[in-house]
């Protein structure tokens, strides 16, 4: 039994690790990375954005100078008024990551005074869930002849070559 329950446990950590590997990191900004965009090109964020699907587990990253500038997840009417003395979260180590943990709206702000009024905001829409794990086997029910040891042996040896072919 002790074997079934570690091999139920080995399932599930393969699986728990193949929904990360589905993970998507995005990189906001490209190669200039979270910076105040040029007046011509306000809406450089959300256009950036619109063009991307994010799914729940995926992960935007936010590379910025942290001597000069923050990133905050803010509400909707924090959003539209450029407002951050309440962030829902707030970063200025400048290599922030964020993960997408649930779908809706995520709205990001710098933090910085006269960022945001400048357009170094954006919306993300998440759509929905990423690649959900394998559900673990369920134990044995107790009447159940109970499976050989070799069998056990078998297929824990056998997970990592499947894990590993995705």
């Amino acid at each position: 039994m002790a074997n079934l329950v570690s091999l139920a446990l080995l399932v599930a950590l393969a699986g728990a690790l193949c929904r990360h590997a589905d993970a998507t990191a995005f990189e906001v900004g490209g190669e200039e990375g979270w910076v105040v965009p040029p007046a011509s090109d306000g809406g450089k964020y959300n256009q950036w954005a619109s063009k991307n699907r994010f799914l729940v587990g995926d992960i935007v990253h936010f590379k910025y100078d942290k001597e000069e500038d923050s990133v905050m997840v803010v509400t909707e009417d924090d959003y539209n008024n450029c407002r951050a003395t309440h962030p829902i979260f707030f970063s200025n180590n400048g290599d922030t990551e964020v993960e997408l943990d649930r779908p809706g709206v995520f709205h990001f702000i710098s933090g910085v005074e006269g960022h945001c009024e400048r357009g170094q905001r954006m919306v993300v829409k998440v759509v929905g869930q990423g690649t959900p794990p394998p559900a673990p086997p369920s134990p044995p029910h107790p009447s159940d002849a109970a499976p050989s040891t070799r069998a056990i042996v078998a297929v824990a040896m056998a997970l990592p070559v499947i894990v590993l072919s995705f």
